[in-house]
């Protein structure tokens, strides 16, 4: 495993990150979500492989996937070894504190993550998307205050328009507040909308990108062909409003990964994540695993060197779209 740090920090994380959402209480969430005992096996192999970035939200199985993870982390490490990230914004619930980044949201939201997780701080704690209904000062000071009150360590944002977290950092440094470190973004060959001015801004502020998605929901990571995931619901090829999530151009991306797998003699999913790493801005990408081998591809994608001419290739066949993950 390789570490590295995030933005301009001191907190060093592994540079793949075991991504929390596949677990929790399939009942209270996304159906196919992996409960604790079917998890376990994941867990102790991201252990042994080093990969010591855990991400989650409190949103994630309403609530059951914190817990899991809090659990894992007492059974399988120890809590010193783990850097633990979790999220607020989406709906928890019908109270005035249970959704959004008001004040009252924040410090309601943290302790109840805190108490599912069974720790007394968070490492990194992002807001899961901007949210348009609350002043961008009264977030910034009060995820300030969460950090002084010692139940956070350092802060990130999510899935949104660079200018949104541009306001949001500019209140920060304006106003002495702690500022992000992170940015967890949709990232990956077929969705590369945030190198059109979210990298740059990122590069600019000293921020680390720390990619959701970074294999498309497994799109990158298997013949076209084979596409089709099991995180559907109605209709797997759509997000939940319907915008689709990959289009039919995508097939000549898949299609390049394919043959640069062939030519090296690895997996798809690791010539995607290669990809991905190059790009001096990710820190860690964020790899949902529900399979032993999806954990073992990532941390193997830190060895595969693509060529100048593989980049060409897989570059030069993307076709522009808009964004998914915005409201």
């Amino acid at each position: 495993m390789e570490y590295t740090r995030l933005g301009n920090s001191g907190l060093e994380v592994s540079r793949i990150a075991l991504g929390c959402m596949s677990f929790g209480d399939g009942s209270r969430g996304v159906g196919w979500a992996l409960d604790a005992e079917a998890a376990e096996p994941l867990f102790r192999q991201a252990v042994g492989l080093g990969i010591t970035f855990w991400d989650t939200a409190n949103v994630y199985g309403l609530g059951s996937s914190e817990r899991i993870v809090g659990d894992a982390i007492r059974q399988y490490t120890r809590r010193e070894d783990v850097v633990l990230a979790t999220k607020l914004f989406n709906r928890m619930g019908d109270g005035p504190g249970e959704s959004g980044s008001s004040r009252r949201a924040v410090m309601e939201q943290i302790d109840a993550s805190l108490t599912r997780l069974g720790t007394d701080y968070v490492d990194l704690y992002q807001v899961h998307r901007f949210d348009p209904n609350t002043p961008i000062e009264e977030t910034m000071e009060a995820l300030h205050d969460v950090v002084k009150a010692g139940k956070v360590r350092y802060i990130g944002a999510s899935s949104m328009w660079a200018w949104q977290f541009a306001k949001m950092q500019a209140a920060a440094r304006t106003n002495g507040w702690t500022p992000f470190i992170s940015m967890q973004d949709q990232y990956s060959l077929i969705m590369r909308e945030e190198e059109r001015e979210m990298f740059p801004l990122l590069a600019d502020e000293g921020v680390s990108s720390i990619p959701w998605s970074p294999l498309a929901a497994g799109v990158v990571a298997r013949p076209w062909g084979q596409k089709s995931t099991t995180r559907g619901t109605a209709n797997p090829d759509t997000d939940p409003k319907g915008r689709p999530l990959w289009i039919p151009e995508d097939e000549a991306v898949v299609n390049a990964v394919e043959r640069i797998a062939r030519e090296h003699d690895v997996a798809m999913a690791q010539v995607a994540l290669a990809w991905v790493l190059r790009n001096p801005v990710v820190a860690a990408p964020i790899v949902g695993a529900t399979k032993s081998h999806h954990l073992a591809d990532a941390v193997a994608a830190l060895d595969v060197t693509l060529s100048d001419q593989d980049v060409a290739a897989l570059d030069s066949a993307y076709v522009r779209r808009e964004p998914t993950y915005f409201s």
